[in-house]
């Protein structure tokens, strides 16, 4: 029996089935991983052979486990906790197959600022995986875990599943506990699941969502049977912003508008809306999230764990000096306040929007992956990469991303679908019938030859 392209799902009923074991699927997944990760880099740590494997990014706290950050400050680090999402996903029968590689801090969206180098797309190794959630994304394109953990602070999770063909949900701010993430933006941080279906998505969203006394910042509010919703027949209002489909590249942008008249045909009505331009969100993110950096790497100092803070990289040291440049006496009012001012504009602006629509739909990046060594070119890469999903982040509504075609490249193309607040239900059911209408189930089902067994 080939396990090859089998989504989570699947791979469980035949668990459940007993046609295939746990420890099978465990080593199926840890053989794959070492045989290609040579080539990819999506893995730092493998872990234990204990349950049904999941991939998680090495960003989340894993009790005995390496916990890097991609950071040579934490390159021998092995936290004596657990992080909550990893913790509901081992009472669930999962066992972490591996660490994933990731921007350094998730300062990036590229993995190239990863102190372990860069991950490679499977699509193309001469390309980017994107980031920061790179290692997760790439491990699920080329089938070296039948679903991934990332985190989301600006574009971290949609970002690489639009460039690597697979499915990214980034939940609202606070449905997903942060206990045990090492903290990159306080404020923006959402855990999610990167996985090759939307059904293996609202599945390991009911796992890990939910309130924790843990998190402060995580809500109390009701998590749904986001399954069970999926095959609901709904009849949505999908909002188009025009200015989300200018001056990216045109094979995106219209791969996206292809994806709206799929939907319209489906039944839904399509409307014009009016958004902020995306672009003012570059800014906004920029200060707010050097701020809250510059306060959450204040801790590595080497005294109580991990390296000096000589081991930070440029790409930390440079954020770190911005943050503290902005939050500093005589800058405060100029620019970490005037951020806040508007982000609360940006919120209010999704919010206006969402009394007239159900979701809104718009490419999920502006241009397909891009070649390594390319982002060297700009110095705030990630910002301008993330231009199309910083708004939604800021505003912390949730969105997903699903693969929609390839370029002429033969390099994928994401369209993100953003909803209302803790409305994660209609976005995932959205992308659920779009997914069975054209049947993009990701990179696997379309397959890679490179990565047959």
């Amino acid at each position: 029996m080939t396990l090859l392209g089998k989504s989570l799902l699947e791979l469980r009923a035949l668990v459940e089935k007993k046609e295939l074991s746990e420890k099978e699927t465990f080593e199926y997944f840890l053989e794959r991983s070492k045989k290609y990760n040579t080539n990819i880099n999506a893995y730092l740590t493998y872990g234990e052979n204990d349950g049904f494997p999941i991939a998680v990014k090495d960003n989340f706290c894993t009790k005995g486990l390496r916990t890097t950050a991609s950071s040579k400050v934490l390159e021998n680090f092995v936290p004596q906790y657990e992080s909550t999402v990893t913790d509901r996903l081992k009472h669930r029968g999962f066992g972490i197959l591996g660490k994933t590689n990731m921007d350094a801090w998730a300062h990036g969206s590229s993995t190239e600022t990863s102190d372990f180098g860069p991950t490679k797309n499977p699509w193309n190794n001469e390309y980017v995986a994107g980031g920061s959630s790179g290692g997760s994304g790439a491990a699920v394109s080329a089938y070296l875990a039948p679903a991934a953990i990332g985190s989301e602070t600006a574009g971290s999770i949609r970002g690489p599943a639009a460039w690597c063909g697979i499915v990214g949900l980034k939940p609202t701010y606070g449905r997903v506990s942060r206990y045990g993430v090492v903290a990159m933006g306080s404020s923006l941080d959402c855990p999610g699941p990167m996985t090759i279906t939307v059904e293996d998505a609202a599945y390991l969203l009911e796992i890990i969502a939910g309130n924790d006394s843990f998190d402060a910042t995580s809500s109390s509010a009701p998590t749904e049977a986001y399954r069970k919703k999926l095959s609901e027949k709904r009849t949505l209002t999908i909002g188009i912003p025009d200015i989300y489909f200018e001056g990216g590249d045109s094979e995106v942008a219209e791969a996206a508008r292809a994806s709206i008249k799929v939907m319209e045909k489906q039944g839904h009505t399509v409307k014009k809306i009016e958004l902020m331009n995306p672009r003012y969100a570059i800014s906004v993110y920029t200060i707010l999230q050097r701020a809250e950096v510059s306060s959450n790497l204040s801790r590595y100092t080497g005294i109580r764990y991990g390296d000096d803070r000589s081991y930070f990289g440029d790409e930390a040291k440079k954020r770190i000096m911005l943050g503290t440049y902005t939050l500093s006496y005589g800058y405060y009012d100029a620019y970490y306040k005037k951020a806040q001012r508007v982000r609360t504009l940006i919120v209010e602006d999704f919010k206006r929007v969402f009394g007239e629509v159900d979701v809104i739909v718009a490419p999920a990046m502006s241009t397909a992956a891009i070649k390594l060594g390319d982002s060297s070119k700009y110095s705030f890469f990630g910002e301008l990469a993330d231009v199309l999903t910083e708004p939604s982040a800021i505003a912390g509504i949730p969105a997903i991303s699903v693969p929609v075609g390839l370029t002429s490249k033969g390099l994928p193309i994401g369209m993100q679908i953003m909803g209302n607040y803790f409305d994660e239900a209609t976005i995932l059911n959205l992308a659920y019938q779009f997914e069975r209408e054209t049947e993009f189930f990701g990179v696997i089902k379309n397959g890679i030859k490179n990565y047959k067994d």
